[in-house]
């Protein structure tokens, strides 16, 4: 994977040319973004990070507008350099990777149906635009995703490997807290975009531990329930300057492995 130039998954032909067809979306559709977001919103102006709510103003999102990923990218541009890459939905590790290390957040377009309001089991569009690109407003946040995805792609033919990693990325991208002024604070995705995990994470009952490299390396998570445990940074800095740490121990726990 090493040898290949940064920009591969660009002509790889399993990354279809897709784009967003604003036109076709249906009032239902609509109605659910505007059931989803008016439903979450008011929740976070007290449980989110400050980057998460300048990013919800910076993006320009609203309850009345499913969001626009042509606008969204001439912003995104202005802030981060980065962009929004429409796909199908879950693509292979690769792909994925590819798409972060080169500053491409990929995201579905399609919206759950109204029967579908409090569970998916494959993230949407809500998911992916809500509580997701906010956070790509922020420098040191998204110079961590696209690192951290390089790393991954050096380790892209072991699975143990991707499995260690996939455990930094679920409890800092996903599930995350950070700590602002003293208050605990939520900038994870997973969370944002749950009204019950937002309440529930914050409260006493889970384990609230500092962000560390080795114990989320070693640490297991579910999909199905909410976690029982979240790390907690200082700041976005914290976790970029992280990524050396996670790259010696990830090494040293593959070693251990093949011994």
């Amino acid at each position: 994977m090493n040898s290949k130039p940064k920009d591969w998954v660009f002509s790889d032909p399993r990354l279809q040319k897709l784009r967003q067809e604003y036109d076709t979306y249906t009032s239902e559709d609509f109605k659910v973004w505007k059931i989803l977001f008016e439903r979450q919103m008011p929740n976070l102006p007290k449980a989110a990070s400050k980057a998460y709510l300048d990013g919800v103003e910076i993006v320009g999102f609203s309850a009345d507008r499913i969001a626009n990923f042509e606008d969204l990218n001439q912003i995104l541009a202005k802030t981060t350099g980065w962009e929004v890459q429409v796909v199908p939905g879950l693509i292979d590790d690769d792909l994925f990777f590819g798409l972060l290390n080169n500053r491409r957040f990929p995201s579905s377009t399609w919206l759950r149906k109204m029967e579908q309001l409090d569970y998916l089991q494959e993230p949407d569009m809500f998911h992916d635009a809500f509580a997701h690109m906010p956070m790509l407003t922020n420098q040191p946040y998204v110079d961590f995703l696209e690192k951290l995805s390089g790393i991954a792609l050096k380790h892209i033919n072991n699975p143990w490997a991707i499995q260690l990693l996939s455990r930094i990325y679920w409890f800092t991208i996903e599930f995350g807290l950070i700590k602002e002024g003293g208050e605990l604070k939520i900038y994870g995705a997973g969370i944002l975009s749950s009204a019950g995990e937002t309440k529930f994470s914050l409260s006493n009952e889970p384990n609230h531990i500092d962000y560390d490299v080795r114990r989320i390396l070693n640490q297991e998570y579910w999909k199905d329930r909410f976690q029982d445990k979240y790390f907690v940074i200082e700041n976005y800095e914290q976790l970029y300057e992280s990524l050396p740490e996670i790259e010696e121990v990830l090494e040293e726990m593959l070693l251990e492995k093949r011994q």
